[in-house]
């Protein structure tokens, strides 16, 4: 089998969080790979905000349908029993609190569980998307994203400095070197990616960490 890369890595593991028939939400880049990597056995419904429950793997150049896209704007397929539908009812999904999971990239997420996910100050303004009311309406928020930014600054912080996406909505960060849960006291290591020592994480990461007694090798 070949080596995963880091975004490989964190889909992955992010897959293993999800439960049979759970009802997520998977936003823009690393997320949208996550169902390569489901669990089999394990049926999860995937939803994306343009309209879609039943999202599965990104389609094949020969069994593209034109009608099917992910959050990513990217071809994908659509499962038995899936479906397609507005706007209107997709964001009723989401704001009605139906998500057990949103899956979401980030620029910057801070040890208060802040996320900024949607514009560098200064930069192009693509808009959020459905970012604001994702995280503010699915039960869980993951963050799914590489560990440092490309010029190797940290992306976990203890405070965010770009505009945030939402206050205190973060559950989970999973990077390509740690699983990282946010609690009441702060964030807490929990699992680090085969080969890595705490002691690289911590360095890597600006926020404060407390390393769980139980720290334990991401099981992918």
């Amino acid at each position: 089998m070949a080596e995963l890369t880091k975004k490989e890595l964190i889909a992955k593991r992010v897959a293993l969080f999800f439960r049979d028939g759970e009802l997520a939400n998977l936003g823009v880049g690393i997320p949208t790979i996550v169902p390569r990597f489901l669990p089999e056995g394990v049926e999860v419904w995937l939803e994306a905000e343009n309209g879609i429950i039943g999202g599965g793997p990104p389609a094949e150049p020969d069994a593209v349908d034109p009608f099917f896209k992910d959050a990513g704007d990217k071809y994908c397929t659509i499962l038995p029993g899936g479906c397609c539908f507005n706007s209107a009812t997709s964001f009723g999904l989401i704001r009605g609190g139906h998500l057990a999971y949103t899956v979401l990239g980030a620029m910057q997420v801070d040890q208060e569980g802040n996320l900024a996910n949607w514009v560098v100050p200064g930069g192009k303004m693509a808009g959020m998307g459905g970012a604001m009311d994702l995280v503010a309406g699915a039960k869980k928020v993951i963050v799914a994203t590489e560990h440092c930014a490309r010029d190797g600054s940290p992306k976990i912080l203890k405070k965010c400095t770009f505009p945030l996406t939402g206050q205190k909505v973060v559950d989970w960060i999973v990077t390509e070197l740690s699983v990282i849960k946010v609690t009441e006291k702060g964030l807490l290591l929990t699992e680090t990616a085969p080969g890595v020592t705490a002691e690289e994480v911590l360095q890597k990461t600006e926020a404060a960490l407390t390393v769980a007694n139980d720290l334990c090798v991401m099981p992918v």
